[in-house]
């Protein structure tokens, strides 16, 4: 693969070097380069990748991307960006194939919840006979794989791997957590979801290691629906307001309020033969 077809959806600046280079792997972890590797340089939280950027050249490293500036060989390209783990984001798409194109994507974020809307959407899926991959805080599930979580939305070069091998494994299909952290730090970029669904929102995750405050955490959920398509809300959220801030996709509402699209009335426990659950009337539809 050539470097510019890696990049070449990024907005970048070519500091040094060419861009008409053979490229073998996409790293962004120094331990795993090998020869002809691009090296994306992530600044974390505990470790700057730009700390290794010397490193990684010497292991076989034939590209950095960078934010900030490095000193390296001048036969050693380096593309400058503005955000790393944006060009991460993008280059992985691009890397695998540009997979999201290949699926119907649906996101699901909020504070409570996510988890088992992602599982009844995939069951609903599948019973429609339409396989669908699932991406969320407990598991992914390709296929018949079925992989454990470190995060509850991985690391964006890891989910264009997910995609790309759901693809492969006849996924139409995938169902995703969306963590407010993964919408902070570009974990999802790189394509547009088709829907992106909001549960709804409580003053939780504030703190020194996540939000610094409840507007920057509802900032960051509002996010996915910059990038989705179509939108599904729930209408009773008391921030329904602020996540509605800036979106640039279609509005669909839900819930019991008069003013939601899709109002659910006459609600009742089914509490009988075993089972436990809610019967009610639809209507919007």
């Amino acid at each position: 693969m050539k470097l510019l077809e890696l990049i070449k959806d990024l907005d970048f600046e070519c500091v040094q070097g060419s861009t008409d280079i053979d490229i073998t792997t996409l790293v962004y972890d120094s331990r795993k380069v090998e020869n002809g590797s691009v090296f994306v340089c992530i600044s974390g939280a505990v470790r700057d990748g730009h700390d290794f950027a010397k490193d990684v050249v010497k292991a076989g490293a034939k590209a950095l991307i960078v934010e900030k500036n490095v000193d390296v060989p001048d036969d050693v390209t380096v593309i400058k960006v503005a955000d790393t783990r944006l060009g991460l984001a993008v280059s992985s798409a691009a890397y695998f194939g540009n997979p999201a194109n290949e699926l119907t994507t649906i996101g699901i974020t909020g504070t409570k919840g996510k988890t088992t809307s992602t599982y009844m959407v995939r069951s609903i899926l599948e019973e429609s006979g339409i396989k669908t991959g699932l991406i969320g805080t407990i598991e992914s599930i390709i296929g018949d794989e079925v992989i454990p979580s470190a995060n509850t939305t991985p690391e964006s070069y890891v989910v264009q791997q997910y995609f790309r091998k759901m693809v492969d494994a006849g996924c139409k299909c995938v169902v995703m957590e969306v963590s407010s952290q993964a919408l902070m730090l570009n974990r999802v970029g790189g394509f547009i979801f088709d829907y992106g669904i909001f549960t709804n929102l409580e003053p939780d995750h504030i703190g020194p290691n996540e939000h610094k405050d409840l507007d920057d955490y509802i900032h960051c959920k509002s996010l996915l629906f910059r990038q989705c398509k179509q939108g599904i809300f729930n209408a009773d959220d008391s921030h329904l307001e602020k996540i509605l801030e800036g979106h640039t996709c279609k509005v669909e509402t839900y819930g019991f309020s008069e003013n939601a699209d899709i109002k659910a009335s006459d609600v009742h426990l089914m509490d009988k033969g075993g089972t436990l659950g809610v019967a009610y009337h639809m209507s919007g539809l």
